[in-house]
């Protein structure tokens, strides 16, 4: 049997996105631009290896970006409430991701670990990962994108605790800058539960392979 949990987002928010949407650059104007940083970095956007070029970083960044035309709410608006008792934590794990961080762009590949203690309801567990999808395919910082995806569920699942790790390399200091190859960056938020009982935030580092404690809560 399932059931509707609120999906909608606040009545700002909501007047934000459209405003945003309205005041949206075209194709052609964003096509345009992409001809521009072309020739800016030194090469010619009518040669032949450049000339669709445009067209299709176009195309490519409708994908990359598809997560600010989605509300993530949508995903977990249709829940379960037979769960025969079942109390205990749901855990997703290695939930693969890539994003762009909003400071160069530069793309962020990594994992999300998600784990919840249900409130007699679940969701089904492929709508977790689209809601990291939603949140991943938006300008972001790893730090930001942990506390989303937590909050999200959260508000809409109202469950007894939610936990969420990141772990991602981010090619802003890997091919740029300090040019540091091997380095992942790990971030945690921990809600309810796990965040008031270390025993329960125990089980969920340990079941996604992290002995060692992290911080009640944000960690980055």
């Amino acid at each position: 049997m399932a059931k509707s949990a609120t999906s909608k987002l606040p009545a700002k928010a909501g007047k934000d996105a459209k405003a945003r949407a309205a005041a949206r650059p075209s194709r052609a104007e964003a096509e345009a631009a992409v001809r521009t940083l072309i020739h800016w970095a030194g090469d010619d956007p009518d040669r032949e290896g450049l000339v669709a070029t445009p067209g299709r970083v176009a195309s490519a960044y409708e994908e990359w970006f598809s997560g600010y035309g989605q509300d993530p709410r949508d995903y977990l608006s249709r829940t379960f409430d037979e769960v025969g008792g079942y109390d205990e934590m749901v855990l997703l794990r290695n939930i693969r991701f890539e994003s762009h961080c909003e400071h160069h762009m530069a793309p962020i590949l990594g994992r999300v670990h998600i784990g919840y203690l249900p409130c007699n309801r679940v969701v089904g567990i492929s709508k977790l990962a689209r809601l990291v999808d939603v949140y991943a395919k938006r300008l972001q910082t790893q730090e930001k994108m942990t506390a989303e995806i937590a909050g999200c569920l959260e508000a809409v699942l109202k469950p007894y605790g939610v936990a969420v790790v990141a772990e991602a390399a981010h090619q802003c200091m890997t091919t740029r800058g300090v040019h540091k190859n091997d380095v992942t960056m790990v971030t945690s938020r921990m809600l309810g539960a796990f965040r008031d009982q270390p025993q329960t935030r125990q089980e969920f580092l340990a079941a996604i392979g992290m002995r060692a404690a992290l911080p009640a809560g944000d960690a980055g």
